[in-house]
């Protein structure tokens, strides 16, 4: 495991953005883990987020002009991650849709820089893919390519069939998804750590039920 994907583990635990338990997820699975990035809500911890997604993107390799932020989640992670960026040298324009079409002052539902070129989408989790997908149409209808999309955590759990969520959007959208850490890091950076060995097993049991590969 890259060194910045056990320490966005052990920041996301700190910050209690990610969770043990017992929860609800969407599908009504009862998940024995939870994220929530709503709750990176301060500038230090923001920050932070933003820097650990300019790691993952950066060791991808990929190609990219622009970044996007669907509302609403993913608007402060693109302008932080823009930030994180900015910081190495590189200055990235990014952008963000409202929820509604705005009818006055500058009109359309796109805020912040045109959308040219490449855009890579900046967003917490794939649960559905609805999110990726409105992102998608309104990147083409712009004139822009959308060219991948980067999230936080990558579950690696079943979606409406076989596959997961995240490779449903690989396969329905053509676009490389990339992640921060995927649950087979979650259990690696628990693996061999005593205090959490009851909650791997849970994880585990999980994974064996709703579970896919990469």
């Amino acid at each position: 495991m890259q060194d910045f994907k056990g320490a966005f583990l052990d920041f996301a635990i700190r910050q209690q953005v990610l969770l043990f338990g017992e929860f609800k997820t969407k599908a009504g699975r009862m998940s024995p883990y939870f994220f929530n990035a709503g709750l990176f809500n301060d500038g230090v911890s923001l920050k932070r987020l933003g820097e650990f997604y300019e790691q993952a993107i950066a060791d991808s390799g990929i190609a990219f002009d622009g970044l996007f932020g669907p509302a609403y989640k993913g608007i402060p992670l693109a302008a932080s991650v823009a930030i994180a960026f900015a910081a190495t040298g590189r200055n990235l324009p990014y952008s963000y849709n409202r929820k509604e079409a705005k009818d006055h002052g500058e009109g359309g539902n796109i805020v912040g820089a045109k959308l040219s070129g490449r855009i890579l989408i900046v967003d917490d989790v794939i649960s559905a893919g609805t999110s990726v997908r409105e992102s998608v149409e309104l990147i083409r209808a712009a004139g822009a390519t959308p060219c991948g999309v980067a999230i936080a955590l990558d579950r690696m759990e079943r979606g409406q069939g076989s596959l997961s969520a995240v490779q449903e959007v690989s396969r329905d959208y053509g676009l490389p998804v990339l992640h921060i850490v995927n649950l087979n890091d979650l259990c690696n950076y628990l693996t061999g750590q005593p205090e959490w060995s009851d909650t791997l097993a849970a994880i585990e049991r999980y994974r064996g039920q709703y579970g896919v590969g990469e």
